[in-house]
């Protein structure tokens, strides 16, 4: 099972907010998923960035791969490499 962290889309249309989650990578972009951990909302000024660390230094600790967006927003948020 290729286990990844991304965004999943949420917000009416054309106002989009995200959340983090970790989901299989099988698993459609806004279907199910294992865990939220996050959220984003690129609507507001400056951008809204809540994601918890600890748990997403657990999951890519035990194997999952951030997809290229949300490692932006891990850097953001402040987690090292």
């Amino acid at each position: 099972m290729a286990v990844k962290i991304r965004l999943r889309r949420m917000g009416a249309k054309k106002s989009p907010y995200y959340r983090v989650v970790v989901a299989d990578s099988r698993y459609p972009r806004d279907g199910r998923f294992i865990e939220e951990i996050g959220m984003y909302d690129p609507t507001v000024e400056p951008s809204y960035i809540k994601i918890d660390l600890e748990k997403a230094k657990t999951w890519i600790k035990n194997g999952a791969q951030p997809t290229d967006s949300v490692k932006n927003l891990l850097n953001r948020a402040g987690m090292e490499k």
